[in-house]
This record gives structure tokens, C-alpha cells and sequence, in this order.
């Protein structure tokens, strides 16, 4: 495995050991630019979806149309834990969403579900504003995962209402919903120890008593993480390093 130290960078393709590449576009004029790579460096290559390689850079052409020269030293595939955690964000004022998705995938996030609660103050319309709201969520995803040298980048879905949130949650091996004034507590469940569980942060308002229900028809656990009441932002990464250490997704 590579030094911890040495930077990701994302490409739509990770070539085998031996085998030579090319980075180019934003990627590339971030690693000639900003990282100011030369010649006979090394960075780590990521197809966002499990692939990794160890690369030496080869050459190096800086400027608007940027390209790095690569040589693949190591190739090799890190699986998705067994039990997969897709996070229902509930959107949240100014930078505060995108805050929630950085620290969530920080945390090790395999997916994240944009949810349009009911005391959302955060409106996210089907046109271009929607749009380059969601984009900017998927963009944090994948500047959140570089910087936690993550091998994969959790899919940001389109944003989903309460009933199609509920459609989701009967599809789950578990949901859990966070609730500060719940009576179980995160750590006194039976949490399974594979497929996929989805977690649901409500917005800074609480999650009302009809959302609540809904959820819970369709099988969801109410559950609180401790004394102290959290922020949306943070919430969600504070429970996944809860089911990182209960669960064998950090084994």
C-alpha cells in the first residue's frame, strides 16, 4: 500500500501495474498547478468506485490544457464494507448541507440521499437552481473523499420527498432515524452486520410526528446517539463513527 501521505487524484479509468496513463482536465491542472507535481513524484489514482494505483509522474504540462504523464508502480481494489450506510440528509440552510456531505463522506459515507423534509428551511427547486445545488453536493462528495483518501466516492442521489424516502427505507436491511428524544440508543441495537442500512439526519427544525410515522411504517427504528443534541451538519458523521466502531465496518 502507497504512503498515506501522497496525494488522490480521480480518473474515469485506473490502468493495471506497468501500464501508462494520461491525467487531464481539472484533475490535471490541479495536480500541475496547485500541487505543483514534478517529474519522478508519486500520487495515488482513484476511480472513485474501488480501483487505486500508485503512480510516478513522467511529465508534467501545466496551463489551461493540463496533462500529467503517469506510470502505474502499484494497482489494487479495496471491496465496499459488508454493511453499506447510505446517509437521508435533510437539506439545511446556506453552506450547512454541504458541510453534512464533507464531514459524512470524511466519515466513510457509501451513499447520500438529499431529502426534502418538511422543515427544510433549504428549498430545492427541479430547475437550475435545484441543479446547481445538487452538483454542488456531488462535488463536495468527491472533494471529501480525495481528502480522506477514500477508494470510494458516495453517489449523491437526486432529492427525494418523505414517501419516496419511506419507498427507500422498506428496501434497507435497516433505517434508522435520528431523533435526540428518542427512548433506544444507537448502541443498544441489534445492527446487522451486512447490506445496507440508511441513516436519516432530519433538518434543524426536528423531524415531525407525520414524517416520523411514515418512516416507521415502512419499518425505520428511531434511535438516539447520546445526551447532547446535534446539529444536522454533524450528526451524521458522529453516527457513523458510532456504527464504525459497533459494526465491523471499520475492521
Amino acid at each position: 500500500m502507497p504512503d498515506t501521505t501522497l496525494p488522490v487524484f480521480l480518473a474515469a479509468e485506473v490502468p493495471g501495474s506497468g501500464r501508462t496513463t494520461l491525467l487531464d482536465g481539472e484533475e490535471a491542472r490541479h495536480a500541475a498547478t496547485v500541487r505543483r507535481l514534478r517529474v519522478g513524484e508519486q500520487l495515488v489514482l482513484s476511480d472513485g468506485a474501488g480501483a487505486m494505483a500508485r503512480c510516478t509522474v513522467d511529465a508534467v504540462q501545466a496551463g489551461r490544457d493540463a496533462t500529467v504523464a503517469l506510470t502505474v508502480v502499484e494497482h489494487w481494489i479495496e471491496e465496499p464494507p459488508a454493511l453499506r450506510v447510505h446517509v437521508a440528509q435533510a437539506l439545511a440552510k446556506g453552506d450547512r448541507g454541504e458541510l453534512a456531505v464533507e464531514l459524512a463522506t470524511e466519515a466513510g459515507a457509501d451513499a447520500v440521499v438529499p431529502w426534502r423534509a418538511a422543515r427544510s428551511v433549504a428549498r430545492w427547486d427541479d430547475g437550475p437552481r435545484g441543479g446547481k445545488a445538487l452538483a454542488r453536493w456531488r462535488a463536495t462528495a468527491r472533494s471529501a473523499a480525495k481528502q480522506a483518501r477514500r477508494a470510494h466516492v458516495p453517489e449523491v442521489a437526486e432529492p427525494v420527498g418523505t414517501e419516496e424516502l419511506a419507498q427507500l427505507a422498506a428496501t434497507m436491511s435497516a433505517t434508522l432515524v435520528l431523533e435526540s428524544g428518542a427512548g433506544a440508543r444507537l448502541a443498544d441495537l441489534d445492527l446487522p452486520t451486512g447490506g445496507d442500512l440508511l441513516l436519516v439526519v432530519g433538518p434543524e427544525g426536528g423531524i415531525t410526528d407525520g414524517e416520523l410515522g411514515t418512516l416507521e411504517s415502512a419499518g425505520a427504528t428511531t434511535v438516539r446517539l447520546g445526551p447532547a443534541v446535534l446539529r444536522t451538519s454533524t450528526a451524521a458523521a458522529v453516527a457513523l463513527g458510532a456504527l464504525g466502531a459497533l459494526t465491523g465496518r471499520w475492521a
